[in-house]
């Protein structure tokens, strides 16, 4: 893997893993009631690669 691939591939899993942090960390501070649907299948949706974040950050939270 040459260094720019590496480089992309660090980037690319660094922007991942926080938007994984910034949604279960949102999920943790909202109450129920502001969740659409149970806390506990969004914070396993959230754990799914890009989509998961994506979905709940769409889907997941009222407004």
């Amino acid at each position: 893997m040459s260094g720019r691939q590496r480089a992309l591939l660090l980037t690319l899993g660094s922007v991942q893993l926080s938007l994984a942090a910034t949604a279960w960390t949102d999920l943790a501070r909202r109450s129920a009631s502001e969740v659409n649907g149970r806390k506990a299948v969004w914070a396993a949706v959230i754990a799914v690669n890009w989509i998961g974040p994506l979905t709940y950050f769409r889907w997941g939270r009222r407004r």
